[in-house]
């Protein structure tokens, strides 16, 4: 049945951040319908970050009654809020209002808000659940987590969202588009403009939220069984545990940082037995689990938080600006490659594991550095290096790739080193996920929509000097 298991675990992962990830790769569609306009994505990134009062209710709730609320009924009613949500937004998502004189896309905006509650709470919950299972299934959701954002940018790609090519329009002299003056023709009587034309979508949105619904509703399935048979499972070794304890009694208890042994991982599996049958708490001392220094731990805490900045605040924010001056196909390429680096990363951490506190430090540096490049480029939209080469191109793509990739890897190695340790240590990696993603979101609100240091052109019009 461990087959099954590992099944249910990954759909159940891919609920974490499947309807936000959905919304953000829509919005090549929707800013051509809604009134923000372009504006729009810095208008999500404002209602993500106010749905941390979800995550932020469950830490202190943890923190001061830890015995008062449970993973399991706050888990059912945040994934079928994101279910109903979805649906309602295949329907509702083109309404607007009026607001302070301007029309607002008031119902996109609230239930965006309910969707992004949904899968921030994820990051406090969906984690510490897992902690009932086996620690071999643990890197499985992190699978399904990674898959949370290749799935809808999937089907973004055969939606057709967001591609573009540039065509050549004919235009009569002294024309006008707005206040843009158009008569530089130098030909008779018209003249010949680069302009920007967006394929037609190969389905709707609605057909699209319609589908992020179905797969909210298939992560509720799957965790009602895993909140259900796992503890059979679990509870069907029982009558092995006085054999494999003394078995495995003359083994060394691994100590900062080394890997765990057998007996480690099968004490574990004889504590969350224990736990699904009522008898033993989470955070009850477990003689086989890794034991970390304060500083080791505080390092662990800061290289994820540091992370999350770039993954889910800074770099997410520019990724526009360091794509589009090259082309719309190096934005989707760097997209859609990006998604499927971070499952891929989940499953080579599967097969590679390394709890070296050492190779992650060397690995977040590098991850870093491929973000540094991001970055600059971004800095230097609308005329980056390389633009009008393939190599730039190729290498904008490679860097994404590999800054999503190597974080990717660490963050779910840091996921599984605390699962080792205890209960509580899950909480805080969800709490210090949130915060770092606040931070880098705060951090990037004002750069690029306050002081506009970041500048975005047309790619077909607009012309670099030379």
């Amino acid at each position: 049945m461990a087959w099954l298991t590992h099944v249910l675990a990954c759909i159940f992962g891919t609920g974490s951040w499947m309807a936000i990830n959905g919304v953000w790769v829509e919005l090549p569609l929707l800013v051509n319908h809604l009134p923000e306009g372009w504006y729009l994505p810095s208008f999500l990134i404002i209602i993500i970050q106010l749905a941390n009062v979800g995550p932020l209710f469950i830490t202190l709730m943890h923190k001061l009654k830890p015995s008062l609320l449970s993973e399991v009924p706050v888990i059912y009613v945040v994934v079928s809020t994101g279910a109903v949500a979805c649906f309602l937004l295949a329907f509702l998502w083109h309404y607007t209002t009026p607001v302070g004189g301007q029309m607002h896309s008031t119902a996109f905006f609230i239930l965006t808000f309910f969707l992004s509650l949904v899968d921030c709470t994820s990051s406090v919950t969906f984690l510490p659940f897992m902690a009932r299972l086996h620690p071999r299934y643990v890197p499985t959701f992190f699978i399904g987590e990674g898959l949370s954002g290749l799935i809808p940018a999937l089907f973004a790609l055969a939606q057709g969202s967001g591609i573009a090519r540039c065509v050549h329009m004919a235009m009569p002299n002294n024309a006008t588009t707005g206040n843009v003056s158009l008569a530089n023709g130098t030909s008779g009587d018209v003249h010949h403009n680069m302009e920007t034309q967006y394929s037609p979508a190969n389905f709707s949105s609605l057909v699209f939220f319609i589908i992020l619904s179905a797969m909210m509703f298939s992560c509720l399935v799957a965790f009602f069984f895993l909140n259900r048979l796992p503890k059979v499972w679990e509870l069907s070794k029982k009558d092995l545990c006085a054999s494999e304890i003394t078995l495995n009694s003359i083994q060394k208890i691994p100590v900062d940082g080394q890997g765990p042994t057998d007996k480690g991982i099968f004490l574990s599996s004889i504590k969350d037995a224990k736990v699904a049958n009522g008898t033993k708490g989470y955070d009850d001392p477990d003689p086989g689990k890794v034991v970390y220094s304060q500083a080791r731990f505080i390092f662990i805490y800061v290289v994820l938080a540091w992370v999350n900045v770039l993954t889910n605040g800074v770099l997410p924010s520019v990724q526009s600006y360091s794509c589009l001056p090259y082309s719309n196909m190096a934005y989707h390429l760097a997209a859609t490659l990006s998604s499927i680096a971070n499952p891929l990363a989940c499953a080579i951490a599967t097969f590679l594991p390394s709890r070296s506190l050492t190779v992650l430090g060397i690995l977040s540096a590098t991850g870093t550095a491929f973000g540094a490049y991001n970055m600059s480029m971004a800095a230097l939209s609308p005329c980056p290096i390389l633009q009008h080469s393939d190599w730039g191109d190729a290498l904008i793509v490679i860097s994404w790739v590999l800054f999503t990739g190597t974080l990717s890897y660490v963050k779910v190695m840091l996921g599984v080193i605390l699962r080792s340790h205890s209960h509580s240590a899950l909480v805080w990696y969800g709490a210090v996920e949130q915060l770092g993603s606040l931070l880098g979101a705060l951090v990037m609100f004002p750069l690029v929509n306050v002081y506009g240091l970041f500048k975005s052109a047309d790619f077909c019009s607009f012309r670099c000097p030379a």
